[in-house]
């Protein structure tokens, strides 16, 4: 069993982040769990302090009923060096995840997030993984997380246009989908750019199955 844990408390972005990771390893059950006491979208910093206590004490209960691997939903990687202390299974972020999978596959990548605010946190996480040399630029598409979920065909259009942008300006290969709540929109990179779309998700579903194939 892989747990993928979202900070926020959105159930129905819970329920896009486990399909999506359950239709990349469909040989392993994967289960989604909601932090009901987090807020209901990680937008910044304080937004991702106030997500970290409920999601340690749902990581620690994962890592107790004896989840094979933890996948934090959350594209800032919000509580992840935290979690991998407190578990004693693999924990991946599905920022990370991506930004490894986009390093693998192409020469550059550029990466589309929801609001500024978020900018410098990925930024950031980039720079930890040690991909910065990787990296054309981190970009905002102005849409906050919930419009994803609330508005999906306007607010989509709106990511796709900066994904175009990216294509256009950064010299980049591919294009790492900035938010759990950008499931859905792979196929529309494939079909309006020439870029390879990466999503944080699918990428961290594969990963967690590469490192639980040992113990199963």
């Amino acid at each position: 069993m892989i747990v993928l844990i979202n900070p926020n408390s959105t159930e129905t972005m819970t329920e896009a982040m486990r399909m999506t990771a359950q239709a990349a390893v469909p040989d392993i059950r994967i289960e989604g769990w909601t932090s009901h006491d987090g807020p209901p979208a990680i937008q910044g910093r304080e937004d991702g302090d106030a997500a970290v206590p409920p999601l340690l004490k749902l990581v620690s209960t994962a890592s107790k009923q004896g989840a094979a691997a933890i996948i934090i939903g959350c594209f800032d990687d919000t509580g992840l060096e935290q979690a991998r202390d407190l578990a004693d299974c693999p924990v991946i972020g599905i920022g990370q995840a991506g930004y490894h999978m986009a390093a693998l596959l192409g020469r550059r990548f550029s990466v589309v997030t929801t609001l500024a605010v978020s900018v410098p946190i990925l930024e950031e996480n980039v720079r930890a993984y040690g991909l910065e040399r990787s990296l054309g630029r981190v970009r905002a598409s102005g849409v906050p997380v919930l419009e994803l979920e609330r508005e999906p065909q306007s607010a989509m259009q709106r990511v796709i246009e900066e994904i175009v942008r990216a294509e256009n300006e950064d010299n980049v290969d591919s294009v790492v989908l900035g938010c759990g709540g950008m499931v859905h929109l792979p196929q529309l990179v494939l079909e309006r750019t020439g870029l390879l779309p990466i999503d944080g998700v699918r990428a961290a579903a594969l990963a967690a199955r590469c490192v639980t194939e040992p113990r199963r």
